[in-house]
């Protein structure tokens, strides 16, 4: 009876084991897997130390706030949109691909953003995208930019800088104002674009330039007339010459 016993407890156990394994092994392939078809919303791409390198997001699970990628603060106030964000070695973003789009009371409103990131700053080049609809009136521009940007940037800084001035803001608007400007001279806030190519929103469809703040200096480009010109601009952006010259 014992030997019997023994018998049909080490059978039941090797049965189970058995169905277990092949119940178990039936979900699991070694190497890549095949999808004909997958719906997901949020998809991290890591590093094999968990570093991550992309995310790919839908609007509701776009990181903002108090969330938190690779140990470091997102952009807390940025608005959330459907696309993808880069991270560097270091896992700090490094850039983006935004958009969104959809139909407002008296017309719709869309975008599009394709940037790369200074090192630890914010966008150097970025193309851009935009369309905007009120009644009859359309305003499109599409462009791509290349901007300056501030010699001591540093992305975490930047967020405890901009939320400082906000703060001194709503007290004081002239405080804030000399206080950026300080910040300013010492290369931790600014930027400035410098470069322009692409379509205006006054409808120029051409190459635009500027000064090492931001302001117009020269422009060649085709107006909504179809007539090409080049413009140069003084420090206020007072037109100094133009070409062809203007008939009398």
């Amino acid at each position: 009876m014992n030997r019997e016993l023994v018998f049909l407890r080490t059978f039941a156990f090797v049965i189970s084991t058995g169905m277990i394994f092949l119940m178990t092994s039936g979900f699991y392939k070694f190497g890549n897997q095949k999808f004909s078809e997958i719906d997901v919303e949020r998809i991290n791409i890591v590093e094999k130390d968990g570093t991550v390198k992309m995310v790919i997001t839908n609007v509701d699970k776009f990181p903002n706030g108090k969330v938190k990628i690779n140990g470091r603060p997102t952009n807390e106030d940025r608005k959330k949109r459907s696309g993808m964000l880069f991270f560097n070695e270091d896992g700090i973003e490094c850039g983006g691909f935004i958009y969104d789009g959809q139909k407002s009371k008296n017309g719709h409103s869309s975008g599009l953003s394709l940037t790369y990131d200074q090192y630890d700053g914010d966008q150097v080049m970025q193309l851009l995208n935009e369309d905007y609809k009120e009644g009859d009136q359309r305003f499109v521009s599409s462009s791509l930019m290349f901007n300056d940007r501030p010699s001591k940037e540093s992305q975490i800084r930047t967020g405890e800088l901009m939320k400082e001035l906000d703060i001194l803001g709503k007290k004081d608007p002239k405080a804030a104002e000399e206080k950026y400007k300080m910040y300013e001279a010492q290369g931790l806030l600014g930027g400035a674009p410098r470069i322009m190519l692409g379509k205006s929103r006054s409808e120029n469809n051409g190459l635009f330039l500027f000064d090492n703040i931001g302001m117009p200096k020269a422009m060649f480009y085709v107006d909504k007339e179809n007539n090409a010109k080049l413009d140069f601009f003084d420090e206020k952006g007072n037109t100094i010459a133009s070409f062809p010259e203007k008939k009398k």
